[in-house]
């Protein structure tokens, strides 16, 4: 997977280089490129002071690219305006190495990082937009919907594990717990991992 961090100058931060020492800083502006047709995740700097839309604006999505916005003041209208244009995640600009290895493999797996005080606050707003376009009778017991297996694969899901993982606890393969989680999602009539965590740790949808 590469890694590019998107920010006002190309300077990276130390923690930056330390978590992906291969990785490129560039230059925010409109000429940026990236090889097209390999995986890669782009990480964007917004700035104190700068709005999401202004950093993001400059994306062009490429297929096998997620998007992730590092920021410095993070808060909630924060992770919604980068969710909502299409971000896989954020977080702060300045976290350890090792929490940026971490939403990177989040990320990299489908999943979407907004982090768990974030999470927490993003629920009450989520679970009522959830609430108002969900068909299924409410109280439905989730589980009885799904395969023993499924419900295992759902239970990791929700607790944060990746699809590798998943894939390791229950010793399966990558394919298998994709398969399982189109499944999942379809019979649940749910979208993605954020709201099947949100489902199976008691929001009601």
């Amino acid at each position: 997977m590469n890694h590019y961090f998107v920010d006002r100058d190309a300077a990276p931060l130390p923690t930056w280089l330390a978590a992906f020492p291969q990785a490129r800083a560039l230059r925010r502006d409109e000429n940026m490129a990236f090889p097209a047709g390999q995986p890669a995740i782009v990480w964007y700097r917004c700035r104190a002071g700068e709005s999401v839309e202004s950093v993001l604006h400059f994306h062009v999505h490429q297929a096998g690219q997620r998007v992730v916005l590092l920021a410095d003041e993070p808060d909630e209208s924060v992770v919604e305006a980068a969710l909502a244009l299409g971000a896989s995640g954020c977080c702060n600009s300045h976290a350890a190495p090792e929490v940026l290895r971490q939403v990177a493999l989040v990320v990299e797996n489908g999943g979407l990082w907004v982090g768990q005080s974030l999470l927490l606050r993003l629920v009450g707003g989520a679970s009522r937009a959830l609430a108002a376009k969900s068909e299924r009778p409410p109280r439905v017991n989730w589980a009885t919907l799904l395969s023993e297996r499924e419900v295992q694969v759902a239970r990791l899901v929700a607790g944060g594990a990746s699809n590798r993982e998943v894939a390791d606890q229950l010793s399966i393969t990558e394919r298998t717990v994709k398969a399982h989680m189109s499944a999942i999602f379809e019979k649940l009539g749910l979208r993605d991992r954020l709201q099947l965590s949100l489902h199976i740790n008691g929001v009601n949808l």
